[in-house]
């Protein structure tokens, strides 16, 4: 569903998204300072963005972005909850008919949140249904317009606002970003925001397309009987060809994370920062704090989403 003749990203791209979110009042997400293994480094808690996830940025910049006639017809976007809230958030703002397409176990907290910000909802079965054979068939029968969670110049674009943020906030470029790793939008995103930080991408045990599509240089697909996880949001069956395409060459190696680490992760947020932090948002910091990923004073770990229920987060927090 992704077009082949479709523009790539741009580092201009980045700063106009950044402009145009703060045109909207936009608030800036805090850069916290946090101490691991005796450095102290930084963390951007995009968990207090106003749908609870960094998303809010590519979902603005691709739909601002669309033709008055695309408006229109509406938008069609797939999401486990953090890209659907995001588009949702967007799309009621501009006026524009949104249908997003998530898994029927997704955590109820988005599912509500993505239904009370106005957007419809089609449910999937995961595993069971193929959600880009779903979206594809409303998008046919509709006109609808796809807004890709990750493998779109806009969303790659609008997810790089963050970098200029938190360069802003440091003073200078940060050394490294440390990034939960879906289908390597934000990644992509930060790489071209901030050419001369390092990228590492970190990804849940078995959903690593990512790492192993930047080591093969080619895409790489989920295997057919991967693991479970408990990180919802970093399950794409494959990334693309326009994320491989940024990042190739500039990414560092990818590393993985294990449930039990994510769990710990979310632990120290919730005692250290005093932030909900759901497992896919928590997964750098998992790589961060099990050393899989070194840090220094200007390493900047990204807290990508806060979007759980709370009886599984009560249930992480006591550790049972």
């Amino acid at each position: 569903m992704i077009r082949d003749d479709m523009r790539a990203p741009t580092a201009e791209g980045t700063f106009a998204a950044l402009q145009s979110l703060q045109e909207i009042g936009l608030p800036m997400t805090p850069l916290l300072p946090v101490e691991i293994g005796g450095v102290q480094c930084r963390a951007k808690a995009e968990v207090l963005q106003p749908v609870g996830a960094f998303k809010i940025r590519g979902a603005w910049w691709r739909l601002v972005n669309l033709t008055e006639d695309e408006r229109t017809r509406g938008v069609v976007a797939v999401s486990s909850g953090n890209h659907a809230q995001g588009v949702a958030w967007a799309a009621q703002k501009l006026g524009i008919a949104a249908t997003i397409v998530m898994p029927r176990n997704a955590p109820r907290v988005k599912l509500e949140a993505t239904r009370a910000l106005g957007a419809e909802i089609v449910l999937y079965d995961r595993p069971g249904e193929d959600r880009d054979e779903v979206a594809a068939k409303l998008i046919e029968e509709r006109g609808s317009v796809l807004v890709h969670a990750f493998g779109d110049p806009w969303v790659i674009e609008g997810q790089g606002s963050a970098g200029h943020e938190a360069a802003a906030q440091l003073g200078e470029t940060p050394s490294r970003f440390i990034v939960c790793c879906g289908g390597g939008g934000l990644a992509a995103g930060l790489a071209l925001a901030c050419p001369t930080a390092a990228i590492h991408v970190v990804e849940p045990e078995g959903w690593d397309m990512v790492g192993r599509s930047l080591e093969a240089g080619e895409i790489v697909r989920v295997d057919d009987d991967p693991p479970a996880t408990i990180c919802d949001a970093l399950q794409p069956d494959a990334t693309k060809a326009i994320n491989l395409g940024v990042l190739q060459g500039r990414a560092e190696s990818g590393v993985t994370v294990t449930d039990e680490e994510v769990r710990e992760a979310q632990r120290f947020a919730f005692a250290k920062l005093r932030l909900v932090v759901e497992p896919g948002g928590a997964a750098a910091l998992a790589a961060a704090l099990t050393g899989k990923v070194p840090v220094d004073a200007d390493t900047v770990i990204m807290l990508t989403g806060g979007n759980t229920d709370a009886e599984s987060f009560a249930r992480t927090i006591a550790g049972v």
